[in-house]
């Protein structure tokens, strides 16, 4: 009976993907005049890292649901792919194609929950285990921990988010870093995220952009990623979703590849020295037609997880109820107020239960993990039958 009833309150949607997914599932009507009427009371430059979205804009899922889909919910394993390689270069060029596709696709006008404090989200797929926590609401700052006993990789992220409004547009920069670790060749991986725009007019899109870098020490390799901006003239839209890159040698700055095409279609890589081209990333392997989570084992599930804290807020969005939607949301955000206060009326400061977190004098965020795996979720993602 216990088991049934955690079931219940729980809600796993469809991930964010290529094809199918989520943007399938949910087609909002009217939106573009949603968004300006949402946005007209607010100045540009205004820091929306506060902002409370009416439910009727939120996606059925919370932020901390759809980084770790970056992670778990792939098609081709482009994680392990990284282990394969048999000289350094070839495993820094696996990473970059990684990195590329933990790139999604956004549906405008839709925004995941802003996570609670001390939230977590804990997912895994085949031997990768994955486990997320909100370590800060204000500002709002998320870790993740993943790890593959099997591949002997390693994942840890540290991510703050700083949205503005810009009249015209919401431009999302996202400060932090992620780290990969490929322990059967001990090498580091350290690297940034592509910040994120979503432009109303004068066409409404959500864009990924910037630069990405990933440096690698022990093998002296670099790489910058940029993620270029579509740009639009009175409507007319330009080359978006295009990226191009290098990998080059940190000492010397010698160039190693070239790396250009589009991250949601296929990015390709070229050998300076040899002029062979060859396919890096093909993002309809990748992040198509993805598998939705399972709940198999209620009983393993933390009270504090994504889908149960907002289940009932998901369930009520996907069945276009809004009424009890923005009520459920709401004795969210009255109880997350009132455990503030009661925390600040005891001078108790609180503490996370899976990561250390510290700032450095600069202000950058700093979150490590406390365990040196992660344990297996009560939450799957089935694997892909094969072909």
């Amino acid at each position: 009976m216990v088991e049934e009833s955690v079931s219940s309150r729980v809600v796993l949607t469809a991930p964010l993907a290529l094809e199918g997914g989520l943007a399938e599932e949910m087609q909002p009507p009217n939106m573009v005049q949603r968004v300006i009427s949402l946005f007209r009371n607010i100045r540009p430059g205004s820091d929306l890292t506060q902002f409370q979205l009416p439910p009727l804009f939120n996606m059925p899922k919370s932020q901390l649901q759809c980084y770790g889909e970056g992670v778990y919910c792939t098609g081709e394993d482009y994680l392990s792919r990284c282990n394969l390689g048999k000289t350094s270069r070839e495993r820094f060029a696996s990473v970059v194609a990684w990195s590329i596709s933990t790139t999604r696709p956004a549906i405008f006008g839709l925004a995941p929950f802003n996570p609670i404090l001390g939230e977590t989200h804990h997912v895994s797929r085949g031997n990768l285990n994955v486990l997320l926590e909100q370590v800060s609401h204000h500002p709002p700052v998320l870790a993740l921990h993943a790890t593959d006993s099997e591949e002997n990789i390693e994942l840890s992220w540290c991510q703050h988010l700083v949205p503005k409004f810009y009249g015209a547009s919401v431009d999302v920069v996202i400060h932090g870093h992620r780290q990969l670790l490929l322990k059967l060749h001990k090498e580091k991986y350290k690297m940034n995220a592509p910040n994120f725009v979503i432009r109303i007019l004068p066409k409404p899109s959500m864009e990924w952009c910037g630069t990405v870098r990933i440096k690698c020490e022990e093998s002296g390799l670099e790489a910058e990623v940029c993620y270029y901006r579509g740009r639009s003239f009175w409507g007319f839209r330009g080359n978006s979703r295009c990226i191009r890159g290098k990998i080059f040698h940190t000492d010397t700055q010698k160039l190693v590849y070239e790396i250009s095409g589009h991250w949601d279609k296929t990015v390709s890589l070229k050998d300076i020295d040899s002029g062979e081209v060859r396919v890096l990333y093909d993002a309809k392997k990748a992040i198509s037609k993805l598998e939705t989570p399972v709940l198999r084992n209620a009983e393993g599930l933390a009270a504090t997880e994504s889908a149960m804290v907002w289940g009932e807020v998901s369930q009520a969005i996907i069945n276009k109820d809004w009424e009890k939607a923005r009520e459920a949301k709401r004795k969210i955000e009255e109880r997350e107020r009132m455990l503030a206060r009661e925390r600040k009326e005891k001078g108790q400061v609180w503490m996370p239960k899976h990561f250390t977190v510290s700032q450095t004098k600069e202000g950058h965020w700093e979150c490590s993990p406390l365990d040196a795996s992660v344990p297996q979720a009560p939450i799957f993602v089935p694997l892909p039958s094969p072909d």
